[in-house]
C-alpha cells in the first residue's frame, strides 16, 4: 500500500487457474499415483513503480508464475500432498524474489480416485470422484504461514431421521412442522490450521493428506449417525454445529472450521383435483428435488481461548 498524489493504492497481481497433472510411478508394488491441480497465485510486492511510472522492473510476470507451477511440481520427486505444494510455492516466491513480501496460493484438487477391478486395486487407473479438496495457503517472507484445508461440492442426503418445528410463525408461513422429512445437503467446509510458520508444519508424509480424508469422515459420520439407527435431526442449523465441533474436539491441530450447508429441497408430492382429490397423496416415498430456491445456512466454529 501506498499514496502518491493524494491516491491509496493497494495492489497485488498473480496467476490464476494453472493446471497441472503429476504423476508418480514409484510404489514398491509397482502403483502410479495421480493428481491434477488447479493452482492460482497472488504476490503482494513492491512494484508501485510499475502503476506509478513507466517502470516494470519489480514486476514478476504472471507467465513467469506459471511455469513456475510446472517446475516445482517436476522438483518434487516425491509424493506430497497439495498443502505442502501450496505452502512449497508460497516459499518460493516469496524467497525468491526480493520485493515479494506475501504469496498467497489457492489449489484446488480434483478427487481422482484409484479403481478397483475384481476387487484389487488397479496400480495405474484412476476415476473421478465428487467433491474438491482445497487448499489456501499466505506465506510471509518471515515464514509466518496461514493454511486452509477444505472439502467443496460434498453432497451428502439422508431419508430420514430429520424434522424441523416450533419456528417462527407469522402471517407468511405457510411451512408445516414436521418431524420426518428427507435431509440434503451439499457440505463446503474449509478448516484453518493452528500452524503459524512453515518451519512447524509436521514433517510426516502425506500429513495433510491423511487429515483431509480424516476431517471428511468426521463430518460424514456426524451427518448420518450410525448405519442402523442414525442420528435425529432437529435442524441444518444444529446438524452442522455437531458436525463442525466433533472435528474441533477430533483435532488438536485445528483452530477453526466454517461450514455452509445449503438445505437442498426434495418437496412431498400431492396430486389432486376438483374431481379426484386423492389422485395421489403423499406417504414419504414421492418427493419433488429441487435446488433452487434453496436453505442457506453457515457458521464458524473456533476455539475459544484466553489471554493471560
Amino acid at each position: 500500500m501506498a499514496a502518491e498524489g493524494g491516491l491509496r493504492v493497494e495492489q497485488r497481481h498473480g496467476k490464476a487457474r494453472v493446471r497441472v497433472g503429476r504423476v508418480w510411478r514409484q510404489g514398491a508394488d509397482g502403483s502410479h499415483h495421480f493428481v491434477e491441480w488447479n493452482v492460482s497465485i497472488s504476490l503482494l510486492s513492491h512494484c508501485l513503480s510499475s502503476y506509478h511510472r513507466d517502470d516494470n522492473s519489480d514486476i514478476v510476470a504472471t507467465d513467469t508464475m506459471k511455469n513456475t507451477v510446472y517446475v516445482k511440481a517436476k522438483e518434487c520427486g516425491d509424493r506430497l500432498s497439495v498443502e505442502e505444494f501450496a505452502i512449497l510455492l508460497g516459499n518460493h516466491f516469496c524467497s525468491f524474489y526480493p520485493q515479494v513480501y506475501t504469496a498467497i496460493v489457492n489449489i484446488i484438487e480434483k478427487p481422482w480416485e484409484r479403481v478397483c477391478i475384481d476387487g484389487k486395486p488397479h496400480l495405474h487407473g484412476f476415476k473421478l470422484g465428487s467433491e474438491n479438496h482445497t487448499v489456501e495457503a499466505t506465506v510471509q517472507k518471515s515464514g509466518a504461514l496461514t493454511l486452509t484445508s477444505g472439502v467443496a461440492g460434498l453432497a451428502l442426503l439422508k431419508t430420514t431421521q430429520s424434522g424441523f418445528e416450533k419456528f417462527v410463525r407469522d402471517k407468511y408461513t405457510i411451512l408445516p412442522d414436521t418431524r420426518e422429512r428427507m435431509l440434503a445437503t451439499e457440505v463446503n467446509a474449509s478448516w484453518r490450521y493452528s500452524y503459524e510458520s512453515v518451519a512447524s508444519i509436521p514433517k510426516k508424509e502425506l500429513y495433510f493428506s491423511e487429515k483431509f480424508m480424516e476431517v471428511k469422515k468426521v463430518l460424514m459420520d456426524t451427518f448420518f449417525g450410525p448405519p442402523e439407527t442414525g442420528v435425529y435431526s432437529p435442524s441444518v442449523q444444529r446438524t452442522l454445529y455437531l458436525m463442525g465441533s466433533a472435528v474441533l474436539r477430533r483435532f488438536p491441530d485445528v483452530a477453526s472450521i466454517h461450514l455452509k450447508m445449503p438445505n437442498i429441497h426434495f418437496l412431498p408430492v400431492n396430486l389432486s383435483t376438483k374431481e379426484n382429490p386423492s389422485m395421489v397423496k403423499f406417504k414419504d416415498d414421492v418427493y419433488l428435488p429441487t435446488d433452487e430456491p434453496h436453505g442457506s445456512i453457515e457458521a464458524t466454529l473456533s476455539r475459544i481461548t484466553s489471554k493471560m
